[in-house]
Parts: structure tokens; C-alpha cells; sequence
């Protein structure tokens, strides 16, 4: 395993409602990401800037996607800003998904995508836009709640491959900044951290949110949280696509923009937004080896 060519790393930067990311091609899984290095990349002020890092490994190269292989080409190796590793990143695969069809790996039409929460399919769009098969949502059972400062609400436990505490309140700005990941019980709930969605009502089937996403602080958006704060406020509202045998859609506002999450009465999640690559360049390998 390698750190990096000696002519630099090549990088692109991307977001999805500006939930942005530093894309690290790695096709044949020979890169060494450490964690030290993805939270360099992720640095906003001595590094590129990110919520975090997204490796392009094609699946068969990387051990924990070599079983996806017949199903999926290409394994996104996520990583949160602080170099820790998790199951999903939803704005991601859109992201993802875009790189592909850039790199000429894809084209507009349907595109699975491993990873660590299993396969996910995309649908490229021609209008720009990127449909994303979140997978089937679950909902532990036990109640939660969530805490910032003295303030305290009832969250709703939502898993959409990585787990999610989602609370109504009546102003976002309840949520104080959210550069520390608020505070859960019972702790036991959550073992591996959490990412929290506080949410409040801009209309029938129109809510508007604020994170916390594990590993990286606030975002400016959280496709899982999406998903996650869709499906509890359906339920909230009564709405249970398994009973009625028909699809819900809400729209969720995230400081980035604006996702259309829509619930089946299988129980799968779909989601649609903006994909955007803004920017290509090259790790200059001194300063990637001065953090080594």
C-alpha cells in the first residue's frame, strides 16, 4: 500500500446541498487513507475542506465490498470529517454517482453503487439531478431524547443504515450552533454516535432541518438525516405508506437546498437532489507526507 503517486494525489471537490466532499479516485484500492489524512483533506483552513472524504475503490479491490462485486462496480469508502469511518452518506452517493458518469464509468440512467450499508442505486438524471434507492428504513424500538444545554426533547430513533435521532422543535435555532454533538439517552441507544436532526414545519409535507452529523459537526445537509426526518414525521403526521399502500413525499429544506425524500410502502426510501462537482486539483505530496 502507497500514501500517494510522487506526482501528488489527484482529488476532485463536490457537494450535494452543499454538503461537500473531497473525491479521492483510488480504482484499484492502492491508497493507504489514513484518518490523520482524511482529516487533513477535510481541514477547512490548512487543508482542501470538506465534510468529508469519498474514495472511488472499484469493489472487487476492497475487502469489505468484494462480496457486492457481481452487483455493484464501485465501492464508496466514506469517511467523516474527522477521519472516522461510517456505513452511509446519502448527499455522497449522489455525489459519488456524479464523479462516475464524469470519469465516463456511467451514464444518465441507473447506476448501484456498494456500500458499507449494502448496494444503493442511483438514477442519473438528465436535468442534473440524482435519485438515490436509500434502502429500507427501520425504526428500533424505545423511545430517545436529545439534549442541548438545559433544553430537552423526545427524538424519534430512525436507521437508515447509520443511525439518527430526530427531534420537533419550534425554532431551528433551539438547536444552539451544534459544533458539539448534542447529548442522548439512554446511551445505550446509540453506542456508535448518532447523527441528530432537529426539524420544524414549513407546511403539509414541507418540513425544514438542522444536523449534527457524527464525525463532523453541523452540516449544511445530511441525505440520511433526510430520509430519517421524513419518515418520523410521517409517522408523526399519521402517514404510514406500509397501511395506506401508497408512496409518501415530503419536502426537506436543508441549509444547502432543498431534497425530495419519498417513502414506499415497502418500506424503501428514495432520494432526489442536486450532485455538483465543482473543482479538480492534485495533493501536493510534501504537504500530504508532513502529516504522515
Amino acid at each position: 500500500m502507497t500514501t500517494a503517486a510522487p506526482q501528488g494525489l489527484p482529488f476532485l471537490k463536490g457537494h450535494g446541498t452543499e454538503n461537500d466532499f473531497v473525491i479521492v479516485p483510488d480504482h484499484d484500492g492502492e491508497l493507504d487513507l489514513t484518518a490523520a489524512m482524511v482529516a487533513r483533506f477535510c481541514d477547512r483552513r490548512a487543508g482542501i475542506g470538506a465534510d468529508g472524504v469519498l474514495r472511488v475503490v472499484r469493489s472487487a479491490k476492497h475487502p469489505e465490498a468484494a462480496a457486492m462485486a457481481a452487483e455493484a462496480e464501485w465501492f464508496m469508502d466514506y469517511r467523516n470529517g474527522d477521519g472516522t469511518i461510517a456505513e452511509m452518506c446519502g448527499n455522497g452517493v449522489r455525489v459519488f454517482a456524479r464523479y462516475l458518469e464524469r470519469a465516463g464509468f456511467a451514464e444518465a440512467g441507473d447506476l448501484p453503487i456498494a456500500t458499507r450499508a449494502g448496494v444503493r442505486r442511483a438514477h442519473l438524471a438528465k436535468n442534473g439531478d440524482v435519485t438515490v434507492d436509500m434502502g429500507r428504513v427501520v425504526l428500533p424500538e424505545g423511545g430517545v431524547e436529545v439534549f442541548v444545554g438545559e433544553r430537552r426533547w423526545p427524538a424519534r430513533n430512525v436507521n437508515m443504515g447509520n443511525p439518527h435521532a430526530v427531534a420537533f422543535v419550534d425554532d431551528l435555532a433551539e438547536a444552539g450552533d451544534l459544533l458539539t454533538s448534542p447529548v442522548w439517552e439512554p446511551a445505550a441507544a446509540y453506542p456508535d454516535g448518532v447523527n441528530v436532526e432537529f426539524v420544524v414545519d414549513r407546511g403539509p409535507g414541507h418540513v425544514a432541518m438542522r444536523v449534527h452529523e457524527r464525525g463532523s459537526g453541523e452540516t449544511r445537509s445530511c441525505g440520511t438525516g433526510a430520509c430519517a426526518v421524513m419518515v418520523a414525521a410521517a409517522r408523526r403526521d399519521g402517514l404510514d405508506p406500509a397501511v395506506t399502500g401508497r408512496p409518501q413525499t415530503y419536502t426537506v429544506d436543508v441549509p444547502g437546498g432543498r431534497l425530495s425524500v419519498t417513502e414506499h410502502p415497502d418500506g424503501t426510501v428514495e432520494m432526489t437532489g442536486p450532485a455538483v462537482i465543482v473543482a479538480t486539483g492534485v495533493i501536493d505530496p510534501a504537504w500530504l507526507h508532513e502529516g504522515a
